[in-house]
């Protein structure tokens, strides 16, 4: 008896022969959708102390499948649960992370074998204008200390305590610096808004140096010394070399 076959219903393999229906295979599904994890502060705990480097709100936010206002309402239960302990939450624009609490600096640097590394007055000066102007160019940092300031930015740089923010939209295009989440775990800081408020006299001092004039103006023919340009700004932010305060 002859079976008529209805054409598209079978296929050959590689040798030629025929292949029943039921044999090919179906095309692959699309993937389902990432089901949404409810967003604790329980998990988001857990998933900041797991994480290798600093999160965005939006990779939270991503990885829960959640809004953001949420993720920004658990951030900040997060926060005010972790103050009395030995972990802290740290806030750097959109990013965040855990870090150990500052009181506990000395016991975590005898664990580790390490000591707190010292930083000269030209640097400790350096990094407190940053700090304060933030983002800044190195001509602006000139301007208020009088001196060049190359070396201990690179420095700076080179210890992650100051960071490359981009690009200024001047002449010459130039590099823009600012702190990053070294500088705040460094100070204990949980984000720039812990930073103490400066006297009037050194934001005045601050804000019209940081404006005019050309770079090194103020200190021509001066090398990278150790002036005392900021010695107000070093003394408000607590900066005494060690990077404990």
């Amino acid at each position: 008896m002859t079976i008529d076959r209805q054409p598209g219903l079978e296929t050959e393999d590689a040798s030629g022969a025929t292949v029943p229906p039921a044999a090919v295979a179906a095309p692959e599904a699309a993937p389902a959708a990432a089901a949404p994890i409810e967003l604790t502060e329980q998990a988001l705990e857990a998933l900041l102390f797991v994480a290798e480097r600093p999160l965005s709100r939006r990779e939270i936010a991503s990885l829960f499948v959640a809004e953001r206002a949420d993720v920004d309402a658990r951030l900040g239960d997060l926060e005010v649960s972790l103050r009395e302990r030995g972990i802290r939450l740290i806030l750097s624009g959109d990013r965040v992370e855990l870090v150990t609490a500052p009181e506990a600096g000395a016991a975590i640097a005898r664990y580790v074998g390490t000591d707190a590394i010292r930083l000269t007055p030209a640097s400790l000066e350096t990094l407190a204008i940053v700090a304060y102007r933030q983002p800044v160019t190195k001509s602006a940092v000139e301007r208020i200390r009088g001196v060049d300031s190359d070396y201990s930015l690179r420095s700076l740089v080179h210890r992650r305590l100051v960071v490359e923010l981009g690009r200024a939209d001047a002449p010459g295009r130039p590099i823009l610096y600012g702190t990053g989440f070294d500088f705040l775990e460094r100070f204990g800081l949980t984000s720039l808004d812990d930073l103490p408020a400066l006297d009037a006299d050194v934001a005045a001092r601050l804000a019209e140096e940081g404006s005019s004039g050309g770079p090194g103006t103020a200190g021509a023919g001066r090398g990278e010394s150790e002036g005392d340009a900021v010695d107000p700004l070093q003394e408000t932010l607590g900066l005494d070399g060690t990077g404990d305060a």
